[in-house]
């Protein structure tokens, strides 16, 4: 998607870590017209698949996720990081990990929204090692719902998680994949 490598490079920071900073349009500051388009590709290649729902975890992957979740006219179900009070006693849990904060959690989403009549499209803003990914896979599992896919907006393609996701059968789709960040430089496959 041209459009958002374009942003990508002009308004991404490179931080140390291969973190990459889209804060000013994408998970912080939020351009609106380039989630419409984000979202609109996303239908694109998924047009054609029975979706029901759209997963994805809190909190970053929530405004791509309601973006994509309008254009297919479905609900958005979210996993909520953490205990989560608010949540009733029936849910399906994973543990996941966050190398950014450096911190494991848990991802929990209520029974009540998910279950095998469900056919899932998981939806993130950044695929690197895959770990979250997993902890969904591992609920949709639980849950007996159907995945169709993973839709990414920028995967860390010289990290493990989209190698492993499509080596393991999962359709993974990604916007834009990069091959390298070294020297603060943006290179994509």
């Amino acid at each position: 998607m041209d459009i958002l490598k374009q942003r990508i490079l002009e308004d991404g920071i490179v931080l140390d870590g291969n973190i990459l900073k889209v804060d000013s349009f994408l998970n912080h500051q939020i351009d609106t017209h380039l989630l419409d388009d984000i979202g609109e590709e996303f239908y694109r290649l998924f047009k054609d698949e029975h979706i029901t729902k759209i997963l994805t975890v809190e909190s970053s992957g929530i405004s791509v996720a309601c973006a994509v979740g309008r254009i297919f006219k479905v609900p958005v179900l979210f996993a909520k990081k953490g205990n989560v009070k608010t949540l009733d006693e029936a849910t399906y849990c994973e543990q996941s990990y966050s190398f950014t904060k450096k911190e494991s959690y848990y991802m929990n989403v209520s029974k009540k929204y998910l279950g095998p009549k469900d056919t899932i499209l998981i939806i993130d803003d950044f695929l690197a090692n895959g770990i979250a990914i997993d902890a969904l896979l591992g609920i949709i599992d639980q849950s007996q719902a159907k995945l169709v896919g993973v839709g990414i907006v920028i995967e860390k393609e010289f990290q493990k998680g989209g190698k492993k996701l499509r080596q393991a059968g999962v359709r993974l789709e990604s916007l834009a994949r990069i091959i390298s960040m070294e020297n603060g430089n943006i290179i994509f496959s």
